[in-house]
């Protein structure tokens, strides 16, 4: 491997994901089967998608914001901004994900669970004093 491909490599590795971090350490607590893999692919993608969907409505609402604060918009510009119906199907799927992401993070609880009653025990963790 060349040393510009290495450093190249080294860089895509250095990119932050907290998706794929967060379900890397979620798939060391479950049972490593093939009911795992699915359900934690699934989230995986429920994640990034209902991301994804946040960031497009933001997306539209910075766009009405800077039609606003524009001096010289248009009343028709600000109407065409304003009348974006893609934020609203955004919305809808937004909503669509995250009732799936609700139904996922349930069943990788559920593994949790089990995986931990197969384990055995945990040492509990210290409890705070009631204050």
């Amino acid at each position: 491997m060349s040393p510009h491909a290495s450093s190249t490599l080294r860089a895509l590795r250095a990119v932050p994901d907290p998706v794929r971090d967060v379900i890397d350490l979620l798939a060391r607590r479950l049972p490593r089967d093939t009911d795992t893999r699915v359900v934690l692919d699934f989230l995986e993608d429920d994640l990034r998608e209902g991301l994804s969907a946040i960031a497009d409505v933001e997306a539209h609402f910075t766009d009405v914001l800077d039609a606003l604060r524009a001096e010289d918009t248009t009343a028709q510009e600000l109407l065409a901004t304003a009348e974006d119906l893609e934020v609203l199907r955004r919305l809808e799927y937004l909503l669509n994900v995250a009732a799936q992401l609700r139904r996922r993070v349930h069943q990788a609880a559920r593994r949790l669970t089990t995986s931990a009653a197969v384990s055995g025990p945990r040492r509990a963790r210290a409890s705070r004093p009631a204050g």
